[in-house]
């Protein structure tokens, strides 16, 4: 019975050993997360990417803040986008247009797994961050070009 028991420790010892010497490894803190702007999101909101490079393919973790009062409008992505709400109040809608009244109120805890191509819209009354895990490259597309911020 020690052997066994001795035997597993050392299995679960070189496991361990190996995750913390493993290639690819991230340990994030949000004190130490880097905000930056995103030009393909209207003024106001900041990206810090954790995991992967945006424009290019392969996974993807970043965290987005959203100030107090913020719009999104109409948009879809080209992969699946899968959005979990880490503070605030994310409001979110489907369709072609941004209509706060057609929304529901996520709090934190909350989650979103959209399909691609899916037209969707938020909100937010109150600063808000979620995050983003998604296989790149990412992308935005509005479904009104007017509305695109890279364009103005």
């Amino acid at each position: 019975m020690k052997l066994n028991f001795l035997a597993m420790l050392l299995v679960s010892g070189m496991a361990a050993a190996a995750c913390a010497d493993s290639e690819g490894f991230i340990l994030s803190h949000p004190n130490e997360l880097k905000w930056s702007d995103v030009a393909s999101l209207p003024p106001g909101a900041k990206i810090a990417v954790l995991e992967g490079v945006m424009n290019q393919a392969g996974p993807i973790t970043a965290r987005l803040k959203l100030p107090a009062n913020y719009k999104i409008p109409a948009h879809f992505h080209p992969g699946i986008e899968r959005v979990t709400v880490l503070s605030g109040t994310f409001n979110y809608g489907m369709g072609e247009a941004l209509d706060t009244t057609q929304s529901k109120s996520l709090v934190a805890g909350s989650l979103i797994v959209m399909p691609p191509q899916m037209r969707h819209f938020a909100w937010t009354s109150e600063e808000t961050v979620i995050q983003l895990n998604v296989t790149g490259p990412w992308g935005i597309t509005y479904v009104n070009p007017a509305d695109d911020p890279r364009k103005k």
